[in-house]
């Protein structure tokens, strides 16, 4: 295409309209629900669409524009689009920035309507005294609908009453469109409409404020062209009027296509129009006369030629009005007629009703000049905005889907040439780069390419890759319409979907085929990226351009996207004007010129080579001097094998005879270029930008990152070229004419901060809603994504929005317009000496929090080498599990975070709490008592033990609360060390524990649990416990007693036994047997002889092998201490009475003998002291019967009895294996029976 050589001043930043979440979507029903028919439905279902018109008709709209409120701020501005068959009026915020105390608007209303509306009959108002919005829609039954929206409608979901508008929806159907067709409708105030009909006349609607008594809402006039008899005339069919067939309705030629409305600050409207006819007709709405009729151009034409000077009725945007003093403006009407043409009119007007009307330019016309001489440009839309210098003319030109934008400066001061700045182009954002072929040697795998590549930010919406998708599938013929893609994201269902399109053959030879396996993948993959790219195109199709008279910006509504014009950078002016710099910039021209046509000549290997060999030099800590690392460089790069002559000529053509225009003052200039003058980043907000504002920002720096990666990187192989290229003398080389090294050192600082920036700025993450701020969520806050948890909703962020979208917004001195104020935001933040500092462990600290430790860990080549970066690595590991290195990167960090000084700021996007960060920098046993704490969140208990071990080391009498964090820290000791059976060391924890009792005693019980749990019997009885032997000996003695099955689980006698045994404690050890002993035959154990161990002796029963150790244990002490004390059962109730008997007995003799000794008068005292001694033995006796009354009694066992009690066990058994049973007195009466 041969284009124009408009000198390119502005660049866009296209943006995706796509929902942040299904639930940001509130359905509203505009009319009853009977209205909607049987299959309607408040919401409509959410199912992908599967075909190009579907996706048309769901996801394009076919009108779109944004309204500007005059009198309220919050939302200021109301982005308005027409879906689904023009049956959906869809709303939505569109502010770039807000007031600090105003809230977000992130709600998108679907307006939803019974019957198509007329996407020409749209109209919006802004009441001064009522902070709504008020909207009027026609629809193709001519019903016309006046809704009235409040700003929380926007804000809270609450406040749409479950999807009805109810009293906010008011809906007239007007007698007038009876006979007549509605064309266009304008907004005179919130009270009066005005609606142009197909004969030329107009209907003005007046808000009738009793219509509560008489049933009607408006109040109706007719105003016609020429008076009621002309407008009869013209309902006769027999009348011969020239007319033009549109939309099913011949219109005549004086009806308006093209309106506006101004009052000029009188009293009265004035309604400006373009009709069919090629005239402007200015209309008095108080009054209806027409006040001016005449040419749009001024041009004098042949009456007869009306053919030739006709309008179509589809054009809508011919005229626009820019506001002066009072009863004053201008006003810019355009012609389509052939080549097209703009006239500027001076408007003059009075409150009695006068109007004057004058060509500002009468000599002059200006035909504006269409993007390409060959292919066919339509001017779509324009619009005029007033500046200091003079009105300023933005129009839009279309061919087919591609649209472009173009600036002319009026001059009106100018009598000789008012239009001679000539145009300034807009660069336009719809470069999508082209996909790379993969090869055997790439070092990324073909599909993560091509996905890179796709699910690049903002590059595709959800609906399109669903779209593109299903086509795809239908293509293959394995597309199912039901079925579920439910816990599937996109990127899955798309590897699958073409994965199963290859298949890994063996080659002739019998080896795998993997070059015809990846030339099959790459030609699908470009495929489906083919119908990806068809089906994209449509949602840029332009649809309206729109002017933000109060912040300066310029806006272009388009199907499916919004796209923002900012200023062009210094540098980008530079970049997209190579061919026709500017005079002073003619040499840095040069030298990005030669710049990117050296980097141009490079092949793919070479330029991964190169890459590779500049990741070198960014992240890889060199202690080497700046020309070591070039000629380190140089030397990896290897770009020197593969430059051709040619390619060195065209430098040399480019910079001169030994690069002569190379200095460093050009070098000066170029890095000045990349650097902002402002300082508006560092300063307080004044407005900070909402969800719609911080993803231009975004879009921006992804643009600008891309750019200067492109220019720099292209310069220091330049440089790097240069300065090794044999040259033809010695004193010709670039180092001796400035240090080469400080330009290579300064590149690779630039380049390293923009690669970060890139990261940031493509790196894209799901966050849940629940889990997100409101803050940060919106209407423009990306595409939706579906968490692993069903029914959980996310929205998308990139990583720069997430973490410095806070700092983005107008400063408190700015007043430059928007479109320049953030090119300044963006090149600040790209620049090397930015004012807006990229802490990678604040970075690193918000993605731990959304749980994106894999996304963290790439950030860790960018990571500063401080000591609470090293311990935010450490973090970052420690979420991977990889405690190994997680803990090299704490005690590295250990050396500054063990230093007590204070934080005087704590950021950590709330991974730390204050608890957590009092612990840093307040002694070593903190910092290494938090990292502590931090492993045992991980259950990761070996490292507990490590750093408990360190933190234990510096914990002195000196340390504030010594005590309880020595407590402490034992505690998280003894607890991993018990979860791991490092019972060696959770017994010195134990022993440590002596100034807590208590809490040393609970461990212990759960530390005997642990091992003999654990079966670590011989470890336990292996350990000391030094001054601890008594309570290990009474916890073990409490677990047996409350055994009750001795064979199965843990066997507490055993270990008891061996525990007290390696103690000396033979008769304990005794004892312990006998309760066993006792269990066993009361389970019956004693008859179990085929548990015999072997199944050979008989004998060798569980009881019987008791009975052995326990005769064993009782040989090793001294014959007179050969018994113990066995329990006996408490069987005999008679023993009980019979001391209850004694007991009562005595007291009964006690009691007469006082009585006696009372009668006795020559009673003695030492009678009496005996009386009393009595007295007192028999109260203990009894006091001691109610002691002992509930325990057994207790008999003596000697090892004599022991012996015989084995025998008779030994006996009993011999007996039962020759069944000789005994019989008692019952079994002799059973047997008397029988």
């Amino acid at each position: 295409m041969s284009t124009r050589d408009f000198e390119i001043l502005y660049k866009e930043a296209r943006l995706n309209l796509e929902p942040s979440s299904p639930s940001s979507v509130i359905e509203l029903r505009a009319a009853p629900q009977g209205s909607f028919g049987r299959r309607s439905s408040s919401i409509r279902p959410s199912n992908p669409a599967d075909d190009e018109k579907a996706y048309r008709t769901k996801n394009l709209a076919t009108a779109s524009s944004i309204f500007y409120r005059k009198h309220h701020n919050s939302p200021r501005g109301i982005l308005w689009r027409v879906l689904e068959n023009d049956t959906v009026l869809s709303l939505r915020a569109a502010d770039v920035s807000r007031q600090q105390t105003d809230a977000n608007a992130p709600f998108i209303l679907h307006l939803r309507f019974p019957v198509a509306i007329r996407t020409s009959c749209i109209g919006f108002a802004d009441p001064e005294e009522q902070d709504v919005l008020c909207i009027y829609v026609v629809d193709h039954s001519n019903q016309l609908y006046a809704i009235t929206l409040r700003p929380d409608h926007f804000k809270k979901r609450s406040a749409t009453d479950g999807g009805n508008l109810g009293e906010a929806c008011k809906i007239y159907s007007p007698p007038g469109f009876g006979f007549k067709h509605p064309h266009r409708l304008v907004v005179v105030n919130p009270e009066q409409l005005i609606v142009t009909m197909h004969d030329g006349g107009i209907l003005k609607f007046d808000r009738n404020r009793d219509h509560d008594g008489d049933g009607t809402l408006w109040r109706e006039t007719i105003y016609n062209v020429a008076g009621w008899g002309q407008s009869l005339r013209g309902l006769v069919p027999f009348q011969r009027v020239q007319t033009v067939r549109h939309d099913k309705v011949n219109m005549e030629l004086t009806a308006a296509t093209s309106t506006a409305i101004t009052s000029m600050g009188l009293e009265t409207s004035f309604l400006f129009s373009i009709c069919l006819d090629h005239r402007m007709r200015v209309w008095d709405v108080r009054t209806g006369q027409i006040l001016y009729t005449g040419d749009i151009v001024n041009a004098k034409r042949d009456p007869q030629e009306v053919g030739k000077w006709m309008v179509e009725p589809a054009q809508s945007n011919l005229i626009h009005i820019v506001e002066g003093a009072r009863g004053q403006c201008v006003v810019v009407t355009y012609s389509p007629v052939g080549a097209g043409e703009f006239k500027f009119w001076k408007v003059k007007a009075n409150d009695q009703g006068s109007i004057h009307v004058a060509d500002c330019f009468p000599e002059s016309a200006l035909v504006p000049a269409s993007p390409s001489s060959i292919e066919v440009w339509t001017l779509a839309d324009f619009v005029v905005s007033q500046q200091a210098e003079g009105p300023e003319l933005w129009t839009m030109w279309k061919n087919n889907t591609t649209y472009r934008v173009q600036k002319l400066q009026i001059h009106p001061r100018s009598t000789t040439n008012p239009f001679g700045d000539g145009w300034k182009g807009v660069s336009v954002d719809n470069n999508t780069p082209s996909a790379q072929t993969s090869g055997a040697s790439d070092p990324v795998d073909s599909t993560e390419k091509w996905l890179e590549l796709i699910f690049y930010p903002g590059r595709f919406s959800k609906s399109t890759l669903e779209t593109a998708l299903a086509m795809y599938e239908k293509g293959l013929g394995t597309y199912k319409e039901t079925s579920p893609r439910t816990g599937r994201g996109i990127a899955e269902a798309i590897c699958s979907v073409l994965g199963s399109t290859t298949t890994l053959d063996r080659s002739s030879l019998g080896g795998m085929d993997y070059d015809q396996f990846r030339g099959t993948s790459e030609t699908q993959w470009m495929r489906f990226w083919r119908l990806l790219l068809e089906l994209d195109k449509q949602r840029g199709e332009a649809l309206s351009l729109v002017l933000d008279s109060q912040d300066g910006m310029i806006w272009v509504a388009c199907a499916d996207c919004v796209a923002a014009v900012r200023q062009c950078s210094d540098l980008d002016r530079i970049y997209h004007n190579l061919r026709s710099p500017e005079k002073k910039n003619e040499d840095v021209a040069a030298l990005v010129t030669a710049g990117l046509g050296f980097f141009e000549s490079f092949s793919d290997s070479m330029s991964q080579l190169s890459n590779a060999a500049l990741r070198a030099e960014l992240y890889e800590e060199l202690a080497q001097s700046d020309e070591d690392r070039m000629q380190q460089f140089f030397d990896k790069a290897g770009f020197w094998r593969q430059v051709t002559e040619e390619d060195c000529s065209q430098v040399v053509e480019t910079l001169g005879q030994n690069f002569r225009i190379v200095t460093p003052r050009l070098y000066e200039d170029l890095f000045d270029l990349i650097t902002s003058s402002s300082d508006a980043n560092s300063q307080e907000l004044r407005e900070p930008f909402t969800g719609l504002g911080r993803k231009v920002v975004v879009r921006a720096v992804q643009e600008t990152v891309e750019l200067h990666w492109q220019i720099l990187f292209s310069q220091l192989l330049l440089l790097v070229h240069m300065e090794f290229e044999d040259l033809d003398s010695e004193d010709e080389a670039l180092h001796t004419r400035f240090d080469v090294g400080a330009v290579y050192r300064r590149l690779v600082d630039a380049l390293r901060r923009l690669d970060h920036l890139k990261w940031m700025a493509t790196t894209e993450l799901s966050i849940p809603t629940s889990k997100a701020g409101r803050s940060s969520a919106g209407s423009f806050s990306g595409s939706t994504a579906t968490t692993k948890r069903a029914g959980e909703e996310t929205y998308s962020i990139t990583a720069l929005e997430g973490v410095t979208g806070h700092l983005f917004g107008l400063p408190e001195s700015n007043n430059m317009p928007l479109l320049s104020s953030i090119t300044d935001l963006v090149l600040d933040l790209c620049a090397p000496s930015s004012s807006t500092v990229l802490h990678t462990w604040l970075l690193q600290c918000w993605l731990l929090k959304q749980d994106r430790a894999d996304l963290a860990l790439e950030l860790n080549a960018f990571a500063e080498q401080d000591p609470f970066s090293t311990y935010i690595q450490g973090r970052v590991f420690l979420a991977l599990k990889d405690y190994d290195t997680a803990a090299f990167y704490f005690k590295k960090a250990s050396i500054g975070l063990g230093i007590s000084t204070s934080h005087a700021e704590r950021h950590s996007v709330g991974l730390l709490d204050d608890t957590e960060w009092n612990l840093l920098n307040s002694g070593l046993h903190n910092y290494y008592a938090h990292i502590v704490n931090l492993y045992d969140r991980q259950r990761a208990s070996s490292y507990v033990i490590e750093f408990a071990r360190l933190a234990l080391q510096f914990v002195h009498a000196g340390v504030p609360d010594a005590a309880v964090i020595k407590t402490e820290i034992l505690s998280r000791l003894f607890t991993a060390a018990t979860a791991i059976s490092h019972f060696d060391v959770a017994h010195t924890a134990l022993l440590s524990m002596g100034d807590d009792e208590a809490l040393q005693k609970a461990y212990l019980r759960r530390l005997l649990e642990r091992m003999c749990e654990s079966g670590q019997n011989t470890e336990l009885i292996a350990l000391p416990f030094s001054g601890l032997q008594t309570k290990v000996d009474d916890m073990l003695l409490d677990k047996c007693k409350s055994t009750r099955d001795v064979i199965n689980g843990v066997p507490y006698h055993q270990i008891l036994y061996a525990w007290r045994i390696s103690h000396n404690d033979y008769r304990g050890g005794a004892a312990i047997l006998l309760d066993r002993l006792q269990k066993l035959r009361l389970t019956g154990e004693g008859d179990n002889v085929s548990g015999a161990v072997g199944g050979d002796d008989a004998l060798d029963t569980q009881v019987t092998r008791q009975y052995l150790l326990l005769i064993n244990a009782l040989s090793c002490v001294s014959p007179r201490e050969a018994y113990i004390l066995e329990d006996v059962p408490a069987t005999a109730e008679a023993d009980q009475r019979a001391s209850e008997a004694q007991v009562n007995n005595l007291e009964k003799n006690i009691h007469a003998l006082a009585l006696r000794l009372e009668k006795d008068v020559d009673t003695k005292e030492e009678d009496q002291a005996l009386l009393e001694r009595m007295g007192q033995f028999t109260a203990s006796a009894a006091r001691h019967h109610e002691e002992v009354k509930e325990l057994p009694p207790r008999r003596f066992l000697t090892l004599v009895d022991l012996r015989k009690q084995y025998q008779q066990e030994l006996d009993r058994i011999v007996a039962i294996q020759n069944n000789q049973f005994g019989f008692t007195a019952e079994d002799d009466f059973m047997e008397g029976i029988i």
